[in-house]
């Protein structure tokens, strides 16, 4: 099965929060990762780690916490970056004037055959790379 959507880093982290300002995210991202047809690539994992763990971060997550969950969410498909995303990455980055790391999320869900990222960035309800983009917290 071809998952549907590709999920962003920020629902990862929303969904793991302890902050009382982001109850209703935490439960709506909790609520999104229940679902079969979900994708995510290892820069989502690798920002996930970094953003959870970082030092400066308000109720921070140890490293076997955010290795916890990071491994619970191995029951998506993973998209690896390849030199092909990369190069994929590049195009939609001029095409579109997005950062290098939101081209490199839209690559990595075309990849996987995604239609849409959920996200609390790049613009809700814009098409960007052929790639719906949900924001699911609006």
């Amino acid at each position: 099965m071809t998952p549907r959507s590709f999920i962003d880093t920020n629902v990862l982290l929303y969904a793991t929060s302890s902050l009382p300002g982001e109850e209703a995210k935490r439960m709506l991202a909790e609520d999104l990762l229940e679902a079969d047809d979900l994708a995510l690539s290892v820069q989502v994992l690798q920002e996930f780690y970094v953003q959870a763990t970082r030092p400066t971060r308000q109720r921070r997550l140890d490293h076997q916490l955010a290795s916890s969950f990071i491994r619970v969410w191995l029951r998506f498909p993973v998209q690896p970056m390849t030199l092909g995303i990369f190069h994929d990455a590049l195009a939609i980055a001029q095409a579109h004037r997005l950062s290098y790391w939101d081209s490199a999320i839209l690559a990595a869900a075309r990849a996987c055959g995604c239609v849409e990222v959920l996200s609390e960035d790049m613009g809700h309800g814009s098409r960007l790379a052929g790639i719906h983009i949900v924001n699911p917290f609006r």
